[in-house]
């Protein structure tokens, strides 16, 4: 049985899966985080929407980030650091380096999204409201 996508030691059937299944299950920004990691690694563009808060949802980019998602191959996620963020807070902070590889003319090369991102929430659930890029 493989890890989940996001990292955790469960499947993905328990960890991510569940969460894809019912966006409600993500008690913590940093769950809801790697849920969204998890749906980007199977270009999953309705989850990726559901989990955009309403006012930054970028519905007219979701064919291009499905496609973007399907060209690369990913590698890890990293948290670094959470804050706030937790079952009884409305806010929160996640710190993480999304690991992914490109090839270009067959030439591989590992990158990095390096984001400090901003959850709130929404109708009683997680949802991403926007990033802060590192790199």
């Amino acid at each position: 049985m493989a890890n989940c996508p996001c990292g955790k030691t469960q499947s993905y059937a328990k960890c991510c899966g569940l969460i894809h299944q019912n966006i409600q299950l993500a008690k913590t920004a940093e769950q809801l985080m790697r849920s969204r990691y998890s749906a980007f690694t199977k270009a999953m563009g309705d989850y990726l929407m559901i989990s955009h808060h309403s006012f930054t949802r970028p519905m007219s980019e979701k064919n291009e980030i499905v496609k973007w998602s399907k060209s690369v191959e990913w590698d890890k996620l990293e948290i670094i650091q959470s804050k706030k963020g937790s079952v009884l807070d409305t806010e929160g902070t996640v710190e993480f380096k999304a690991y992914f590889f490109t090839t270009n003319f067959g030439i591989k090369k590992r990158d990095c999204i390096h984001e400090k991102s901003k959850f709130v929430k929404e109708n009683g659930h997680w949802v991403y409201l926007e990033g802060l890029n590192l790199n």
